[in-house]
């Protein structure tokens, strides 16, 4: 029981320290030397537990966006709880950001970002779309705007992004999300 303890202490070091490194440094620039470190291990704990980096990163980069359930909502407000919960997810969550910049300058972080979207928000897409045959083509687009705000507010930091409150980011974002998800196709 003790080594199993050990064993989830160990792992949980490891993926703490990984994520870090991931969303500081980015893919290319984190080594399984410097993860293994700041975690206090020994690099080959980090090979054992999850093979390679590429391993390391993909259980570093498991991500539960945790949608709302939008089934009883006035469908009019869909778009603006679907910001709203983006913004909350960003404001409080480095993995996510993290993973947004290795995302945007890595194969493998493009990937597992795509994966996360298609998997989390295309059921919620097909959901209150019109057509459930658009949803992948919808849920692109609102992932367009969610991602787009993200990197520029987190990422680039570019001021007027950051100076806006979450409610007037809502305000802008929510009916184009809106639009994307609930409007007849043009």
């Amino acid at each position: 029981m003790k080594t199993a303890r050990r064993s989830d202490a160990t792992r949980a070091a490891i993926l703490e320290a990984a994520r870090e490194r991931f969303a500081s440094d980015g893919y290319d620039r984190a080594t399984i030397r410097a993860i293994a470190r700041d975690a206090g291990i020994d690099p080959s704990m980090v090979m054992r537990y999850y093979g390679n980096k590429e391993g390391l990163f993909a259980a570093a980069s498991e991500i539960e966006i945790g949608l709302p359930e939008l089934g009883s909502l006035p469908a009019q407000h869909i778009g603006a709880v679907l910001v709203t919960h983006f913004l909350e997810r960003w404001e409080r969550d480095d993995v996510l950001t993290g993973l947004l910049r290795v995302g945007v300058t890595n194969t493998a972080g493009a990937e597992r970002m795509q994966e996360i979207f298609a998997q989390q928000l295309g059921p919620v897409t097909r959901g209150v779309c019109p057509d459930p045959a658009d949803a992948p083509r919808r849920a692109a687009l609102v992932a367009s705007q969610i991602l787009g705000m993200a990197l520029a507010r987190y990422v680039l930091r570019i001021p007027p992004a950051v100076e806006m409150s979450p409610e007037e980011i809502v305000a802008w974002l929510g009916p184009t999300v809106q639009r994307y998800l609930t409007a007849e196709a043009p």
